[in-house]
């Protein structure tokens, strides 16, 4: 299902490459992903020079142990490094970030604070007739604090923003 998923999102992107694109200063919008921490989020993205970016990412997930439901609220901020790729408007990233979580449960071993560090990697592009941004990436998180030793260690989740753009650098 995941590689479904990230095959759908590349031909995606590389079919959006037909059309004009330009560059763009910030955008915002949501992302879905695969990841329990992170389902459904808000997004916010926004360049602090010409390859470097900045993602920051607010949201939701839920995930099932045993027959306890866990909800999960967190936060992510991640650094990107861009870099162009032969067709206008599309570039690929890569950098790393930090991302804190909640989890919620009736059960309390699964009930608790989390962080976990990851690296990150994707493609990005923008629309130039639309002020549109399509992301996507894939992030495998490694958990340096979690509520119970049954989370596991690594946590490898990837996902798909769409962003208004406010902004253009040209």
């Amino acid at each position: 299902m995941k590689k479904v998923f990230f095959l759908s999102a590349f031909v995606l992107a590389l079919t959006a490459a037909g059309f004009a694109q330009s560059d763009y200063k910030s955008a915002i919008g949501g992302r879905i992903g695969t990841g329990r921490y992170d389902l459904i989020s808000g997004s916010f993205k926004f360049f602090v020079a010409e390859p470097s970016a900045i993602e920051i990412n607010a949201g939701f997930g839920t995930r099932g142990y045993y027959s306890y439901n866990t909800g999960y609220v967190s936060a992510s901020a991640s650094y990107q490094h861009h870099f162009k790729i032969p067709v206008e408007g599309l570039r690929w990233f890569v950098g790393g970030g930090a991302m804190l979580y909640n989890a919620f449960s009736k059960h309390n071993d699964y009930d608790g604070f989390g962080a976990g560090l990851f690296p990150t990697g994707g493609i990005d592009y923008k629309f130039s007739k639309i002020p549109l941004n399509v992301t996507a990436d894939i992030r495998p998180t490694f958990l340096i604090a979690r509520p119970h030793s049954d989370y596991n260690d690594v946590d490898v989740s990837g996902g798909v923003a769409v962003r208004y753009t406010l902004g253009s650098r040209r």
